[in-house]
Protein backbone atom coordinates (compact mmCIF):
# COMPACT_ATOMS: atom_id res chain seq x y z
CA UNK A 1 0.00 0.00 0.00
CA UNK A 2 1.10 3.57 -0.59
CA UNK A 3 -0.24 4.90 2.69
CA UNK A 4 -0.92 3.59 6.18
CA UNK A 5 -3.69 4.09 8.72
CA UNK A 6 -3.56 3.58 12.46
CA UNK A 7 -6.32 3.38 15.06
CA UNK A 8 -6.58 2.48 18.76
CA UNK A 9 -9.28 2.09 21.45
CA UNK A 10 -9.10 3.98 24.76
CA UNK A 11 -11.50 2.93 27.59
CA UNK A 12 -15.07 2.58 26.40
CA UNK A 13 -14.57 5.06 23.60
CA UNK A 14 -12.60 4.77 20.36
CA UNK A 15 -9.80 7.01 19.23
CA UNK A 16 -9.07 6.85 15.52
CA UNK A 17 -5.96 8.47 14.09
CA UNK A 18 -6.05 10.27 10.79
CA UNK A 19 -4.48 8.60 7.81
CA UNK A 20 -0.70 8.96 7.92
CA UNK A 21 0.98 8.98 4.54
CA UNK A 22 4.25 7.06 4.65
CA UNK A 23 5.05 7.54 0.97
CA UNK A 24 3.13 8.83 -2.00
CA UNK A 25 1.62 6.82 -4.83
CA UNK A 26 4.26 8.35 -7.10
CA UNK A 27 7.07 7.22 -4.79
CA UNK A 28 5.63 3.71 -4.71
CA UNK A 29 5.26 3.61 -8.50
CA UNK A 30 8.91 4.55 -8.99
CA UNK A 31 10.07 1.92 -6.51
CA UNK A 32 7.99 -0.88 -8.08
CA UNK A 33 8.08 0.10 -11.75
CA UNK A 34 11.01 -0.11 -14.14
CA UNK A 35 12.79 2.82 -15.75
CA UNK A 36 13.85 1.84 -19.26
CA UNK A 37 15.00 3.90 -22.23
CA UNK A 38 16.65 1.25 -24.41
CA UNK A 39 14.64 -1.93 -24.89
CA UNK A 40 16.01 -5.44 -25.33
CA UNK A 41 16.06 -5.07 -29.12
CA UNK A 42 18.17 -1.93 -29.01
CA UNK A 43 15.34 0.53 -29.68
CA UNK A 44 15.10 3.70 -27.63
CA UNK A 45 12.43 6.24 -26.80
CA UNK A 46 13.83 9.43 -28.41
CA UNK A 47 11.99 11.67 -25.96
CA UNK A 48 13.77 10.10 -22.98
CA UNK A 49 17.32 9.90 -24.30
CA UNK A 50 19.92 11.61 -22.10
CA UNK A 51 21.76 14.50 -23.71
CA UNK A 52 25.10 12.89 -24.46
CA UNK A 53 27.36 13.71 -27.42
CA UNK A 54 28.46 10.89 -29.70
CA UNK A 55 31.97 10.77 -28.25
CA UNK A 56 30.58 10.07 -24.78
CA UNK A 57 28.23 7.42 -26.10
CA UNK A 58 31.19 5.73 -27.77
CA UNK A 59 33.19 6.04 -24.57
CA UNK A 60 30.38 4.34 -22.63
CA UNK A 61 30.38 1.46 -25.10
CA UNK A 62 34.15 1.12 -24.97
CA UNK A 63 34.08 1.18 -21.17
CA UNK A 64 31.56 -1.66 -21.06
CA UNK A 65 33.48 -3.56 -23.70
CA UNK A 66 36.74 -3.05 -21.81
CA UNK A 67 35.23 -4.56 -18.67
CA UNK A 68 33.89 -7.52 -20.66
CA UNK A 69 37.25 -8.17 -22.32
CA UNK A 70 39.10 -7.94 -19.00
CA UNK A 71 36.82 -10.67 -17.69
CA UNK A 72 37.34 -12.79 -20.79
CA UNK A 73 41.11 -12.64 -20.40
CA UNK A 74 41.57 -12.61 -16.63
CA UNK A 75 39.27 -15.47 -15.67
CA UNK A 76 41.37 -17.96 -17.71
CA UNK A 77 44.47 -16.64 -15.94
CA UNK A 78 42.88 -17.53 -12.62
CA UNK A 79 42.19 -21.04 -13.88
CA UNK A 80 45.87 -21.28 -14.81
CA UNK A 81 46.95 -20.26 -11.32
CA UNK A 82 48.28 -16.87 -12.39
CA UNK A 83 45.63 -14.98 -10.35
CA UNK A 84 44.54 -16.07 -6.90
CA UNK A 85 40.84 -15.22 -7.12
CA UNK A 86 38.55 -13.40 -9.54
CA UNK A 87 35.07 -11.85 -9.75
CA UNK A 88 33.46 -11.37 -13.15
CA UNK A 89 31.11 -8.54 -14.06
CA UNK A 90 29.78 -10.08 -17.27
CA UNK A 91 26.19 -9.04 -17.88
CA UNK A 92 26.07 -6.14 -15.45
CA UNK A 93 28.59 -3.68 -16.92
CA UNK A 94 25.97 -1.05 -17.77
CA UNK A 95 25.35 0.13 -14.22
CA UNK A 96 28.85 0.86 -13.02
CA UNK A 97 30.17 2.25 -16.30
CA UNK A 98 27.15 4.55 -16.46
CA UNK A 99 27.79 5.55 -12.85
CA UNK A 100 31.45 6.27 -13.54
CA UNK A 101 30.38 8.58 -16.37
CA UNK A 102 27.70 10.29 -14.29
CA UNK A 103 29.98 11.53 -11.50
CA UNK A 104 32.72 14.17 -11.41
CA UNK A 105 36.43 13.56 -10.86
CA UNK A 106 36.12 14.99 -7.35
CA UNK A 107 33.34 12.53 -6.45
CA UNK A 108 33.98 9.15 -4.86
CA UNK A 109 33.23 5.78 -6.43
CA UNK A 110 32.74 3.13 -3.74
CA UNK A 111 32.70 -0.22 -5.47
CA UNK A 112 31.10 -3.55 -4.66
CA UNK A 113 32.55 -6.87 -5.80
CA UNK A 114 32.38 -6.38 -9.59
CA UNK A 115 32.90 -2.71 -10.37
CA UNK A 116 36.71 -2.59 -10.52
CA UNK A 117 36.81 -1.73 -14.24
CA UNK A 118 35.15 1.58 -13.38
CA UNK A 119 38.54 2.63 -11.99
CA UNK A 120 40.08 2.20 -15.44
CA UNK A 121 37.19 4.14 -16.95
CA UNK A 122 37.83 7.00 -14.51
CA UNK A 123 41.53 7.21 -15.26
CA UNK A 124 43.48 4.45 -13.49
CA UNK A 125 46.12 3.28 -16.00
CA UNK A 126 45.45 -0.25 -17.23
CA UNK A 127 48.89 -1.40 -16.10
CA UNK A 128 48.28 -0.22 -12.53
CA UNK A 129 44.89 -1.91 -12.51
CA UNK A 130 46.40 -5.20 -13.65
CA UNK A 131 49.27 -4.85 -11.17
CA UNK A 132 46.69 -5.01 -8.39
CA UNK A 133 44.89 -7.96 -9.95
CA UNK A 134 48.13 -9.88 -10.52
CA UNK A 135 49.85 -8.72 -7.33
CA UNK A 136 53.09 -7.60 -9.01
CA UNK A 137 55.85 -5.36 -7.66
CA UNK A 138 54.01 -2.40 -9.22
CA UNK A 139 50.95 -3.08 -7.05
CA UNK A 140 50.33 -0.15 -4.71
CA UNK A 141 49.24 -2.61 -2.00
CA UNK A 142 52.30 -4.83 -2.59
CA UNK A 143 50.25 -7.91 -3.29
CA UNK A 144 48.52 -7.81 0.09
CA UNK A 145 45.03 -7.11 -1.18
CA UNK A 146 42.70 -9.69 -2.70
CA UNK A 147 42.43 -9.60 -6.50
CA UNK A 148 39.49 -7.47 -7.72
CA UNK A 149 39.66 -5.36 -4.55
CA UNK A 150 40.95 -2.45 -6.59
CA UNK A 151 41.58 0.91 -4.98
CA UNK A 152 43.03 4.16 -6.31
CA UNK A 153 43.24 7.19 -4.02
CA UNK A 154 44.23 9.54 -6.84
CA UNK A 155 40.91 9.06 -8.63
CA UNK A 156 38.76 8.62 -5.48
CA UNK A 157 38.05 4.94 -6.18
CA UNK A 158 37.45 3.04 -2.95
CA UNK A 159 38.27 -0.66 -2.78
CA UNK A 160 35.59 -3.14 -1.88
CA UNK A 161 35.69 -5.37 1.16
CA UNK A 162 34.96 -9.08 1.33
CA UNK A 163 32.56 -8.30 4.19
CA UNK A 164 29.23 -7.95 2.39
CA UNK A 165 27.63 -4.48 2.63
CA UNK A 166 30.45 -2.97 4.69
CA UNK A 167 31.13 -0.44 1.92
CA UNK A 168 27.68 1.12 2.41
CA UNK A 169 28.54 2.93 5.68
CA UNK A 170 31.86 3.91 4.09
CA UNK A 171 30.05 5.66 1.23
CA UNK A 172 27.74 7.39 3.70
CA UNK A 173 30.67 8.48 5.83
CA UNK A 174 32.49 9.95 2.83
CA UNK A 175 29.35 11.85 1.84
CA UNK A 176 28.68 13.09 5.36
CA UNK A 177 32.27 14.31 5.71
CA UNK A 178 31.91 16.23 2.44
CA UNK A 179 28.73 17.85 3.73
CA UNK A 180 30.38 18.86 7.00
CA UNK A 181 33.27 20.38 5.06
CA UNK A 182 30.83 22.09 2.70
CA UNK A 183 32.49 20.42 -0.28
CA UNK A 184 30.42 19.76 -3.44
CA UNK A 185 31.34 16.07 -3.35
CA UNK A 186 29.03 13.10 -3.91
CA UNK A 187 29.67 9.46 -3.01
CA UNK A 188 28.37 6.79 -5.38
CA UNK A 189 28.17 3.40 -3.70
CA UNK A 190 27.53 -0.01 -5.30
CA UNK A 191 26.48 -3.27 -3.68
CA UNK A 192 24.59 -6.46 -4.51
CA UNK A 193 21.13 -7.73 -3.68
CA UNK A 194 22.51 -9.86 -0.85
CA UNK A 195 23.76 -6.71 0.87
CA UNK A 196 20.18 -5.56 1.45
CA UNK A 197 19.85 -8.33 4.05
CA UNK A 198 22.80 -7.03 6.06
CA UNK A 199 22.66 -4.63 9.01
CA UNK A 200 25.01 -2.19 7.27
CA UNK A 201 22.45 -1.59 4.53
CA UNK A 202 19.75 -0.51 6.96
CA UNK A 203 22.11 1.52 9.14
CA UNK A 204 23.61 3.19 6.07
CA UNK A 205 20.31 4.19 4.47
CA UNK A 206 18.86 5.42 7.74
CA UNK A 207 21.93 7.52 8.59
CA UNK A 208 22.08 8.97 5.08
CA UNK A 209 18.41 9.94 5.24
CA UNK A 210 18.59 11.48 8.72
CA UNK A 211 21.65 13.60 7.88
CA UNK A 212 20.73 14.11 4.21
CA UNK A 213 24.14 12.94 3.12
CA UNK A 214 25.03 13.46 -0.57
CA UNK A 215 25.24 9.78 -1.43
CA UNK A 216 23.71 7.67 -4.20
CA UNK A 217 23.18 3.97 -3.51
CA UNK A 218 23.09 1.54 -6.44
CA UNK A 219 22.04 -2.03 -5.73
CA UNK A 220 23.11 -4.34 -8.54
CA UNK A 221 20.24 -6.81 -8.20
CA UNK A 222 21.76 -9.62 -10.26
CA UNK A 223 19.17 -12.11 -8.94
CA UNK A 224 21.62 -14.24 -6.95
CA UNK A 225 23.57 -13.70 -3.72
CA UNK A 226 26.02 -16.51 -4.48
CA UNK A 227 23.49 -19.40 -4.51
CA UNK A 228 20.63 -17.60 -2.75
CA UNK A 229 17.95 -16.24 -5.13
CA UNK A 230 16.25 -12.92 -4.44
CA UNK A 231 12.99 -14.74 -3.67
CA UNK A 232 14.72 -16.36 -0.69
CA UNK A 233 16.35 -13.07 0.30
CA UNK A 234 13.29 -10.94 1.04
CA UNK A 235 9.49 -10.75 1.06
CA UNK A 236 9.59 -7.15 -0.17
CA UNK A 237 7.81 -6.52 -3.44
CA UNK A 238 11.05 -5.05 -4.81
CA UNK A 239 14.36 -4.13 -3.25
CA UNK A 240 13.76 -0.46 -4.05
CA UNK A 241 10.77 -0.27 -1.69
CA UNK A 242 13.16 -0.88 1.20
CA UNK A 243 14.53 2.60 0.65
CA UNK A 244 11.09 4.17 1.05
CA UNK A 245 10.94 2.93 4.64
CA UNK A 246 13.85 5.26 5.41
CA UNK A 247 12.36 8.19 3.45
CA UNK A 248 15.02 7.80 0.76
CA UNK A 249 13.78 8.47 -2.80
CA UNK A 250 13.99 5.07 -4.48
CA UNK A 251 13.77 3.91 -8.08
CA UNK A 252 13.85 0.60 -9.91
CA UNK A 253 15.78 0.71 -13.19
CA UNK A 254 16.63 -1.69 -16.01
CA UNK A 255 20.23 -2.38 -15.01
CA UNK A 256 21.08 -3.69 -18.49
CA UNK A 257 20.10 -0.37 -20.10
CA UNK A 258 23.16 1.85 -19.93
CA UNK A 259 21.19 4.93 -21.02
CA UNK A 260 18.56 4.50 -18.31
CA UNK A 261 21.25 3.85 -15.72
CA UNK A 262 23.19 6.95 -16.75
CA UNK A 263 20.12 9.21 -16.77
CA UNK A 264 18.92 7.93 -13.38
CA UNK A 265 22.30 8.06 -11.64
CA UNK A 266 23.09 11.50 -13.11
CA UNK A 267 19.79 12.92 -11.83
CA UNK A 268 20.41 11.40 -8.39
CA UNK A 269 23.98 12.73 -8.27
CA UNK A 270 22.82 16.20 -9.29
CA UNK A 271 20.12 16.11 -6.59
CA UNK A 272 22.62 15.03 -3.94
CA UNK A 273 25.05 17.77 -4.94
CA UNK A 274 22.25 20.33 -4.73
CA UNK A 275 21.60 19.37 -1.11
CA UNK A 276 18.60 17.08 -1.57
CA UNK A 277 20.13 14.07 0.15
CA UNK A 278 20.43 10.41 -0.86
CA UNK A 279 18.78 8.28 -3.53
CA UNK A 280 18.49 4.49 -3.69
CA UNK A 281 18.53 2.83 -7.13
CA UNK A 282 17.76 -0.83 -7.68
CA UNK A 283 19.40 -1.92 -10.94
CA UNK A 284 17.66 -5.04 -12.23
CA UNK A 285 20.39 -7.06 -13.93
CA UNK A 286 21.97 -10.52 -14.01
CA UNK A 287 25.43 -11.99 -13.65
CA UNK A 288 26.03 -14.17 -16.66
CA UNK A 289 28.94 -15.97 -15.02
CA UNK A 290 29.69 -17.44 -11.63
CA UNK A 291 29.64 -15.53 -8.36
CA UNK A 292 33.42 -15.88 -8.31
CA UNK A 293 36.14 -18.16 -9.57
CA UNK A 294 35.40 -20.39 -6.56
CA UNK A 295 31.75 -20.90 -7.54
CA UNK A 296 29.90 -23.26 -9.88
CA UNK A 297 26.50 -21.74 -10.80
CA UNK A 298 25.46 -24.92 -12.64
CA UNK A 299 24.79 -26.43 -9.22
CA UNK A 300 21.95 -24.00 -8.47
CA UNK A 301 20.89 -22.33 -11.76
CA UNK A 302 19.37 -23.80 -14.88
CA UNK A 303 20.34 -22.99 -18.42
CA UNK A 304 16.88 -21.65 -19.27
CA UNK A 305 17.35 -18.66 -16.98
CA UNK A 306 20.75 -17.91 -18.44
CA UNK A 307 19.37 -18.08 -21.98
CA UNK A 308 16.70 -15.49 -21.17
CA UNK A 309 19.23 -13.04 -19.75
CA UNK A 310 21.72 -13.61 -22.57
CA UNK A 311 19.17 -11.92 -24.83
CA UNK A 312 19.21 -8.89 -22.49
CA UNK A 313 22.99 -8.50 -22.65
CA UNK A 314 23.68 -4.78 -22.05
CA UNK A 315 26.65 -4.68 -24.40
CA UNK A 316 24.81 -6.23 -27.35
CA UNK A 317 21.76 -4.05 -26.75
CA UNK A 318 23.73 -0.81 -26.67
CA UNK A 319 25.85 -1.91 -29.64
CA UNK A 320 22.74 -2.43 -31.77
CA UNK A 321 21.45 1.03 -30.92
CA UNK A 322 24.79 2.70 -31.69
CA UNK A 323 24.95 0.91 -35.04
CA UNK A 324 21.38 1.85 -35.97
CA UNK A 325 22.14 5.49 -35.14
CA UNK A 326 25.32 5.38 -37.25
CA UNK A 327 27.34 6.37 -34.20
CA UNK A 328 29.46 3.22 -34.06
CA UNK A 329 28.81 0.59 -36.72
CA UNK A 330 29.60 -3.12 -36.47
CA UNK A 331 32.97 -2.66 -38.20
CA UNK A 332 34.00 0.02 -35.72
CA UNK A 333 32.79 -2.13 -32.83
CA UNK A 334 34.88 -5.05 -34.04
CA UNK A 335 37.89 -2.77 -34.39
CA UNK A 336 37.39 -1.52 -30.82
CA UNK A 337 37.25 -5.11 -29.58
CA UNK A 338 40.51 -5.98 -31.35
CA UNK A 339 42.26 -2.84 -30.14
CA UNK A 340 41.21 -3.24 -26.49
CA UNK A 341 42.00 -6.97 -26.54
CA UNK A 342 45.53 -6.26 -27.78
CA UNK A 343 46.02 -3.53 -25.17
CA UNK A 344 44.96 -5.87 -22.35
CA UNK A 345 47.20 -8.69 -23.59
CA UNK A 346 50.19 -6.36 -23.83
CA UNK A 347 49.54 -4.95 -20.35
CA UNK A 348 49.22 -8.43 -18.84
CA UNK A 349 52.50 -9.52 -20.43
CA UNK A 350 54.25 -6.38 -19.21
CA UNK A 351 53.00 -6.77 -15.64
CA UNK A 352 53.73 -10.47 -15.39
CA UNK A 353 57.30 -9.72 -16.49
CA UNK A 354 57.69 -7.41 -13.49
CA UNK A 355 57.31 -10.28 -11.05
CA UNK A 356 56.04 -10.27 -7.47
CA UNK A 357 56.93 -7.68 -4.81
CA UNK A 358 60.28 -8.20 -3.03
CA UNK A 359 59.93 -10.69 -0.19
CA UNK A 360 61.46 -8.18 2.22
CA UNK A 361 58.47 -5.88 1.61
CA UNK A 362 56.50 -8.21 3.90
CA UNK A 363 58.10 -6.40 6.81
CA UNK A 364 57.56 -2.88 5.50
CA UNK A 365 54.56 -0.59 6.09
CA UNK A 366 53.80 -2.42 9.34
CA UNK A 367 55.29 -0.12 11.98
CA UNK A 368 56.86 3.33 11.63
CA UNK A 369 59.79 1.87 13.57
CA UNK A 370 60.05 -1.92 13.15
CA UNK A 371 60.08 -3.94 16.35
CA UNK A 372 63.06 -6.09 17.29
CA UNK A 373 60.99 -9.17 16.52
CA UNK A 374 60.27 -8.01 12.96
CA UNK A 375 63.92 -7.13 12.47
CA UNK A 376 64.90 -10.59 13.69
CA UNK A 377 62.43 -12.26 11.32
CA UNK A 378 63.60 -10.12 8.41
CA UNK A 379 67.24 -11.03 9.13
CA UNK A 380 66.32 -14.70 9.36
CA UNK A 381 64.58 -14.58 5.99
CA UNK A 382 67.55 -12.80 4.44
CA UNK A 383 70.05 -15.32 5.84
CA UNK A 384 67.95 -18.27 4.70
CA UNK A 385 68.03 -17.07 1.13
Amino acid sequence: MADGKASSKVGSGQLTCDSVEIWSDEDYARATGLVQILDENGHADPARLPHLPSEKLIRLYQGMLGSRLLDEQLMPLQRQGRIGHYFEARGQEAGFIAGAEAIEKTDYFVQGLREGAAAVYRGLPLGKYLAQILGTAHDASRGRQMPCHVGAAAIHHISTSSCVASQIPHAVGIAWAAKIRKEPTVALGFFGDGATSEDDFHAGLNFAAVYQAPVVFVCQNNQWAISTPVAAQTRSETLAVKGLAYAVPSLRVDGNDVLAMYATIKAAVDAARAGHGPTFIEAVTYRLGAHSSADDPARYRDGHEDAIWQKRDPLLRFGRWLAERNILDSTAQAAARARITDAIRAAIAAEEAVGPPPTASLFEDVFARPTWLLEEQKAGLRNSG
